[in-house]
C-alpha cells in the first residue's frame, strides 16, 4: 500500500522511499536518517523507546547505544529548527525520542504532482493492456498481465511503481499520455495490448518517457498460453534495464539553477555530469564535487559511490599520478557506501568495479554478486561480474555475464570496454592456454588492452551469428576503444602488478578496514 507523504514546516517526507523535501527541493537525509525519522514519525507524537529505534535503524545488528545519539544530532542539524526555534525531535530522559511537530498527510493530487517534479527517485505507471480479440470474456487475460508486470515491477529499487488501482483508472482515457503521466505523478509509462489465437498469444509491449514524448523501448512476444508466465519477468527486467540508461543520462543533464542552498545531493549531481564525459579534467573536477559532497553530508551514500567509481576511472585510464592512494580512497569510499545502504545495487557495484582494478578479483566477483542479488536487472552488476572472473582467468564464466549486461544496457558510452572483454573472452577461451591460468589477471589485463584497439578482435568474430552483432557495435566504439587500449597499458604498468608487488610499491592495496559504525 503506497504511503502518503507527511508534512511538517517546510518540509515533507515520503516513508516508503525515505525521499525527504525542502521546499519541494530533495534533501540528502541517507538510508539511517530515513529510517530514524521514518519510525519517529510513525508513532504520531507518542515516545519511541531507544531500543526500538536502534532496531528500526540497525536491524539484526549490535551496536552501541551512542550510535544512536549520532544519528539523532545529525538528524535534528539535517532538519533545522521549528517555526518557533524548538526542535522537532525532543529527548525523553532515560527512555527514548518524541517527534514534537504538528504533522499533517498530504493526499491531495496537487501536491502528488508537485512531489513527481521533485522526486530524486522517478515513477513508472502500467497502463491497462488492450485486448485486441474483441472477446470481453478475454479481458480478463489482458488486465492479468499487466497486473503481473506491475508486481514485477515492484522488486526494483530504482523507480517506484504506481498501484495497480491508479493505473487501471485510467482506462479508456482520452488524455494524452503525458496529462495522464502528470496525473499519475510519473516519468514513465507501459502500455501493451495482446491478441489471443487458440492456444497461441501474441502481446506487445511499449515503454515511454512522457517528457520528451520518446518512446524508449517496445518489443513483441509469440509464445504459447502456458508460457505467458514465463515470460512476464523476462519483460520485466528488459523495462527495468531500458530506463535504467535513462536515469543515468537525466542524471548527467546539468543541474537546475540554484538558490542559494547548495547541498550535497547538488554536488553529487553536478560530479555526476562531468563524470559521463570521460576525460582526465573532467574526472578529476567530478572527483572534487564528490569529495565535497561527502565532506558536507557524510552519511550521504551516493556521495561515497560515486568518489568510489570516479577514482576507479582514474586509475582504470591511467589518468593518475599516485594509484596506490586513488587506490585506497577507492575502496574506502565503496566500503563507507555499502554500510550507508547496502541495499542499494550501486553500492557494491562500486565496490567491484575498484577491486577489478585494484589487483582484488576475488573481492570483486563477490561484491558484484551481491549486486546482482539486489537487481537481477542491474546491468553494470553483471558486466562488472564478467571483467572480474576475466581479470581471475576464468574466461568461460566470464561469458555469460557479460553477454547479458550488454544486452541489458546497450547504450553506454563506455561499451567499447565491456565489448572488448567480451571478444577477449571468447578468443581465451577458444585458445584455452595453460599459461592463462598462470598469469591470471596480470596477463589478462594485456591482453585486454590489445583486445580493445579497434580491429584487434578475436578472428572470425564477425562471421558467427551472435558475434557479427557485437564487432559492428564495437567498431562504432573505436574511441572509446583505442583509450581503453591506452589506459589497459599505463594500468598494467603501475596496478597491473601481482598485490604482493603492488604492496611493496606503496602498502595501499592492502586489505582496508570496514568503517567503524557511528
Amino acid at each position: 500500500m503506497k504511503t502518503q507523504p507527511l508534512a511538517f514546516g517546510h518540509l515533507r517526507f515520503i516513508a516508503e522511499n525515505g525521499c525527504l523535501l525542502r521546499d519541494n527541493r530533495p534533501v540528502a537525509i541517507g538510508a539511517r536518517g530515513a529510517s530514524l525519522l521514518a519510525a519517529l514519525l510513525s508513532a504520531q507524537g507518542g515516545v519511541v523507546s531507544k531500543s526500538a529505534l536502534m532496531d528500526a535503524v540497525w536491524p539484526g545488528l549490535a551496536v552501541e547505544e551512542s550510535n544512536l545519539s549520532v544519528q539523532i544530532a545529525a538528524l535534528r542539524k539535517l532538519l533545522g529548527p521549528a517555526s518557533d526555534g524548538s526542535e522537532w525531535i525532543v529527548t525523553v530522559p532515560r527512555v527514548g525520542y518524541r517527534f514534537s511537530g504538528e504533522v499533517e498527510s498530504r493526499t491531495d493530487e496537487a501536491d502528488s504532482g508537485r512531489h513527481a517534479e521533485s522526486s530524486p527517485i522517478p515513477g513508472i505507471a502500467v497502463l491497462p493492456f488492450e485486448n485486441l480479440g474483441g472477446d470481453a470474456e478475454r479481458q480478463y487475460l489482458a488486465d492479468g498481465v499487466a497486473d503481473d508486470l506491475i508486481m514485477a515491477l515492484a522488486r526494483f529499487r530504482w523507480f517506484r511503481v504506481a498501484s495497480r488501482g491508479a493505473s487501471f483508472s485510467r482506462r479508456n482515457d482520452s488524455k494524452d499520455p503525458q496529462a495522464i503521466a502528470r496525473d499519475l505523478g510519473v516519468d514513465f509509462l507501459v502500455d501493451g495490448a495482446i491478441r489471443q489465437s487458440g492456444n497461441r498469444i501474441r502481446i506487445s509491449v511499449h515503454l515511454a518517457e512522457t517528457a520528451k514524448g520518446a518512446t524508449i523501448w517496445s518489443e513483441h512476444y509469440d509464445l504459447q498460453l502456458a508460457e505467458l508466465f514465463a515470460v512476464q519477468d523476462a519483460i520485466a527486467e528488459r523495462i527495468a534495464a531500458a530506463i535504467e540508461p535513462e536515469l543515468l543520462l537525466r542524471h548527467g543533464l546539468p543541474v537546475a539553477p540554484h538558490t542559494g542552498n547548495i547541498t550535497a545531493w547538488d554536488l553529487v549531481r553536478q560530479g555526476t555530469f562531468y563524470f559521463h564525459k570521460v576525460t582526465q579534467p573532467t574526472h578529476l573536477l567530478a572527483r572534487r564535487f564528490f569529495r565535497d559532497a561527502a565532506g558536507l553530508d557524510p552519511m550521504l551514500p551516493e556521495a561515497q559511490i560515486w568518489r568510489a567509481r570516479v577514482n576507479a576511472g582514474l586509475i582504470a585510464y591511467g589518468w593518475t599520478d599516485n594509484p596506490a592512494e586513488d587506490a585506497k580512497e577507492g575502496l574506502d569510499a565503496a566500503l563507507r557506501a555499502i554500510y550507508l545502504d547496502a541495499r542499494n545495487p550501486y553500492s557494491h557495484y562500486a565496490l567491484a568495479i575498484v577491486s577489478a582494478y585494484t589487483a582484488r578479483p576475488e573481492q570483486a566477483i563477490l561484491a558484484a554478486e551481491r549486486a546482482i542479488e539486489l537487481g537481477s536487472s542491474f546491468a553494470l552488476g553483471h558486466l562488472v561480474l564478467g571483467m572480474a572472473r576475466l581479470f581471475c582467468g576464468d574466461a568461460a564464466g566470464a561469458l555469460k555475464p557479460l553477454a547479458h549486461g550488454l544486452e541489458l544496457n546497450p547504450h553506454d558510452p563506455q561499451n567499447g570496454v565491456w565489448f572488448s572483454l567480451l571478444m577477449l573472452a571468447r578468443f581465451r577461451r577458444r585458445r584455452r592456454r595453460a599459461r592463462d591460468r598462470a598469469h591470471g589477471a596480470e596477463g589478462t589485463a594485456r591482453l585486454a588492452g590489445a583486445a580493445a584497439h579497434s580491429g584487434v578482435l578475436p578472428p572470425g568474430c564477425g562471421r558467427s551469428p551472435a558475434g557479427a552483432p557485437l564487432c559492428r557495435r564495437g567498431k562504432r566504439s573505436s574511441r572509446t576503444s583505442r583509450r581503453c587500449t591506452r589506459s589497459v597499458q599505463r594500468w598494467q604498468q603501475g596496478m597491473g602488478s601481482p598485490p604482493e608487488r603492488a604492496a611493496a610499491r606503496g602498502g595501499a592495496l592492502k586489505p582496508v578496514d570496514p568503517p567503524k559504525a557511528k
